[in-house]
């Protein structure tokens, strides 16, 4: 029934029709449907994933144009939910597409999140990425984060109680502010991200786990940065547990 459509992805080692069907029924929330979140949601979409959950709180502005590949001019001032949502389902109708247009915090965590199987960290700011990281670590799900400043991109896979959470790797928010950005980081970024979601429904190749995978688009180049649990950590530390 979905064959013609995902035959290619399909043909990949330890796929199949299993693997499709592993996708179908998963469920993901990306937080931030911007720079990173909208190719996030394009390539899940496109490749078949069950139901998507779009969060976010802001409207479309000029400002966005250049990076934020699902809103398109004609958008500007919509929420930013809904204009991706509206592109993705003559995308992909077989993919359930759901929205929120609030901001994420520690109080409405658990509503917003509690009906997804995994969260896509694709948002541009510590503060909610640390109420999404504490979220994860609390209720148990897996956690895709990815970062992006300049020509610079940053991405791991967070699995609560096995790897190095957000606030074992920073232990504040760095000062806010507008950073520079070009479309092709974010985007690139966002792939490294979706394909991890991909590899984890499917049980293909090996994760991000306790690695921190950097790109520099201007030396273009990649390297890994080894990650460690902090016992101490006041999010997930386990020091005399």
């Amino acid at each position: 029934m979905f064959v013609a459509r995902y035959d290619r992805q399909m043909r990949i080692d330890g796929w199949g029709v299993e693997g499709q069907r592993k996708l179908r029924e998963a469920s993901v929330a990306i937080v931030g449907i911007g720079g990173l979140g909208c190719p996030v949601a394009l390539y899940l979409t496109a490749a078949g994933i069950g139901r998507l959950k779009l969060i976010d709180a802001d409207v479309v502005d000029e400002s966005n144009l250049n990076r934020q590949v699902l809103h398109w001019t004609s958008d500007i001032g919509r929420p930013k939910p809904e204009s991706a949502r509206e592109k993705l389902q003559q995308l992909n109708s077989d993919v359930e597409i759901n929205i929120a247009c609030d901001r994420l915090t520690d109080e409405n965590a658990d509503v917003v999140l509690g009906d997804v199987d995994v969260i896509v960290d694709a948002l541009d700011n510590f503060p909610t990425r640390f109420v999404v990281n504490s979220y994860a670590v609390r209720s148990g799900k897996p956690l895709f984060h990815g970062a992006v400043w300049g020509l610079e991109g940053r991405a791991t896979t967070i699995l609560p109680g096995q790897t190095a959470c957000l606030s074992c790797i920073f232990k504040a928010s760095p000062p806010a502010e507008v950073f520079p950005v070009v479309g092709t980081t974010p985007g690139i970024v966002a792939m490294i991200q979706a394909t991890e979601v991909i590899k984890y429904f499917t049980g293909i190749g090996q994760l991000l786990l306790n690695r921190y995978l950097i790109y520099d688009g201007e030396a273009m180049s990649f390297h890994i940065v080894r990650l460690k649990r902090d016992p101490n950590c006041p999010v997930c530390g386990f020091s005399g547990r």
